[in-house]
């Protein structure tokens, strides 16, 4: 799978545009990386994109840590402490949700279900993001062809 460069906000936005013209109802998309690398600002690119409002104010689910959407739920779980609080907080109740989870890692079993692996750094030459995907279960030959614009060359 493709890893993608995003140079400013503006690309991240516009990968997570990309992303989210791509995911189908179901999809579990995991959103790996450290603390304050971007993976609220690619997720709430992904769900203006996917509601269709590019105003829509999306906060971080950080202290709620779900917050819902027609047809989609947004989890944080970094202050989950134990994955059997999933059953209570029901975030595998909506089969037909997409769901994006941040901090997946707090519940490994997400990663079975998971279709896209997103995995961000900091660029570590330059300003920005690498954004690493990883499709698990179907083709994602539509999705490699969309993200050509940003694929990230490896220096030589």
């Amino acid at each position: 799978m493709p890893i993608v460069f995003a140079p400013d906000e503006k690309a991240t936005e516009a990968i997570g545009t990309t992303i989210a013209h791509h995911l189908l109802p179901g999809d579990v998309v995991t959103l790996e990386g450290d603390l304050g690398v971007g993976k609220s600002a690619l997720a709430r690119a992904i769900i203006r994109a996917r509601l269709g409002d590019r105003d829509l104010e999306v906060p971080s689910p950080s202290f709620a840590i779900i917050q819902p959407y027609p047809g989609i739920l947004h989890a944080d779980l970094y202050r989950i402490s134990e994955e059997a609080e999933l059953d209570e907080l029901g975030l595998l109740d909506d089969e037909a949700a997409i769901l994006l989870v941040e901090w997946p890692q707090r519940a490994p079993s997400l990663f079975s279900r998971s279709g896209l692996r997103i995995g961000i750094a900091m660029a570590p030459d330059k300003d920005g993001r690498l954004i690493t995907l990883e499709t698990l279960g179907r083709e994602a030959g539509d999705l490699v062809a969309a993200l050509a614009p940003w694929q990230h060359q490896s220096p030589q």
